[in-house]
């Protein structure tokens, strides 16, 4: 049922009681836009059970940054304070940290310092983030995740700011779980997109948008998420106004075409314009490479057949023996200015891994592996004969001038390949010895030099990397905050540094061998 009464006395609410407190606003009365008015606040607050009481309980309201989040969400923990009808209410502002928790109560607590109605009721106790109605024993208080908190919350109403940031989902449940012996209590999700997909924020929204598409029925539920679409493109003007209502309202559009041009400069930046200004979820932190330009690169399929008798250099990164292991052949083509390099990759994983791997990772491995992208060893753990029983094939049909190699874990199969003539040289993982390649093999990728045939395997390690820059600028791949596998492009950027050397003398004159 919908109640016209409760809609428009949450509106009269913001428009004659709240004022704005920031910028050319500050001072004025808080007059909600049409966005805001009639997608958000009257649903939310006019959508009612048939005893009158709330429908929703659980409110996920997500923009692009600068939108006004923060004043909305004041807004609404002033009301369920102040306005709701509730004895001995408790309202909690959440966040991730003290400084982020402080940003809705100190929007909040300067309305009230500004609002004469709020004023007589309200005592504002700043030094401990604190709202206090004592005639009504009620109070609004902000709690952030990193301080010790106890399980004696009673909450009438919860406000989490950037749930995109939540360290774990400790506080969530806490806070969620202590409503229920209130009559009509709301927890409201004010956020940005985020990139971490195993986070509370990632099941939020994604239980909304089962919502929307009608897979889960949960009348409780509201949400409200400006975004592009689906194949929108992300430096399509078009797309900004969706993921940003306030646009070229209050919302300055001048500041978005800033950070969008140095997104389009630096392919690192690209995430953060997407997740902060478009709202759209990314995969990882800080983008290694525009996807675009890698599937750019792709070029004709390549196959062992095609780059028989070829020189090349190989990377190898065994990672860990339960995940997946990489070798990347990369075959130098032309030469100066005009030269560019062909790349063959080759993947292992533990058969007995494979179904729990594609839950957790949420990618198809067994569909590579029936397509040959990936081969499966028998077992739990990968089988490091089969990778050098590959390799034995492979120097028989290519020329493998060197092979380079992440130390860990590698000491027994390298002990083998050194025995069978191979030339192997050990890459550290540190910034001395892979920030120059790093950035080679990404300037590769950008001018359309590095050809990698499709590869979806390497495509999807690519598009999860991240990396880790120190102060002087130099860069390494960044496993431990990457949010998917990336063993294939490190051995790429491995077989890389190598490919770019002096070549070393073929292993086939190792060996007494010729090509087939």
């Amino acid at each position: 049922m919908f109640s016209e009464d409760k809609a428009a006395r949450a509106v009269n609410f913001f428009e004659r009681i709240l004022v704005h407190t920031k910028g050319e606003y500050a001072g004025k009365p808080f007059i909600l836009t049409d966005w805001q008015r009639d997608k958000i606040i009257r649903p939310l607050f006019g959508t009612v059970n048939r005893d009158g009481t709330r429908q929703y309980r659980t409110a996920y309201i997500s923009t692009a940054r600068k939108n006004g989040k923060s004043e909305l969400g004041a807004g609404i923990a002033l009301y369920l304070l102040a306005a709701d009808d509730e004895e001995g209410a408790e309202i909690y502002g959440a966040a991730a940290d003290k400084d982020q928790a402080g940003i809705v109560f100190s929007v909040a607590s300067e309305m009230v310092k500004r609002s004469a109605h709020l004023s007589r009721y309200l005592k504002r106790i700043n030094s401990r983030k604190r709202l206090v109605w004592e005639r009504k024993a009620s109070f609004y208080e902000a709690i952030p995740a990193d301080e010790k908190t106890s399980h004696g919350f009673n909450a009438h109403g919860v406000i989490f700011d950037e749930l995109h940031v939540q360290p774990k989902r400790d506080l969530w449940d806490v806070l969620t779980t202590s409503t229920g012996t209130r009559r009509q209590p709301l927890i409201v999700a004010l956020t940005t997109a985020g990139f971490d997909r195993y986070s509370i924020c990632w099941e939020i929204y994604d239980y909304a948008k089962r919502i929307a598409r009608g897979a889960i029925n949960d009348p409780t539920f509201f949400s409200y998420i400006a975004e592009p679409a689906q194949g929108d493109h992300w430096d399509d003007e078009a797309t900004w106004a969706k993921a940003n209502p306030a646009l070229d309202d209050y919302r300055r559009r001048d500041e978005l075409v800033t950070a969008y041009k140095k997104a389009k400069m630096t392919p690192a930046a690209q995430n953060t314009f997407q997740r902060l200004y478009l709202n759209m979820w990314t995969q990882q932190m800080t983008r290694w490479i525009d996807l675009g330009k890698w599937d750019a690169c792709a070029g004709e399929p390549i196959t062992l057949e095609n780059v028989r008798g070829r020189e090349c250099v190989a990377g190898l990164d065994l990672a860990s023996t339960t995940d997946i292991a990489a070798l990347v052949l990369v075959f130098p083509t032309g030469a100066g200015q005009g030269r560019s390099y062909d790349v063959l990759p080759f993947f292992w994983m533990p058969g007995d891994n494979v179904a729990e791997a594609a839950r957790r990772d949420n990618v198809p491995y067994q569909l590579w592996i029936e397509q040959g992208y990936i081969t499966a060893t028998e077992g739990d753990v990968i089988d490091y004969s089969a990778i050098t029983g590959k390799i034995d094939q492979l120097a028989r049909v290519v020329d493998i001038r060197e092979v380079g190699f992440d130390r860990w874990g590698a000491t027994q199969l390298v002990q083998g390949l050194e025995n069978e003539g191979m030339t192997v040289i050990a890459i550290g993982q540190g910034f001395a010895s892979m920030s120059a390649p790093t950035k080679e093999t990404l300037n590769l990728v950008i001018a359309g030099k590095l050809h990698h045939g499709g590869n979806p395997v390497l495509r999807w390690m690519a598009d999860n990397m991240v990396v880790k820059e120190d102060a002087a600028g130099n860069q390494k791949p960044e496993k431990a905050k990457s949010t998917g596998r990336i063993d294939g492009v490190v051995a790429t950027i491995m077989a890389v540094d190598r490919a770019t050397r002096q070549p070393s003398t073929s292993v086939y004159e190792a060996r007494g061998l010729t090509t087939v």
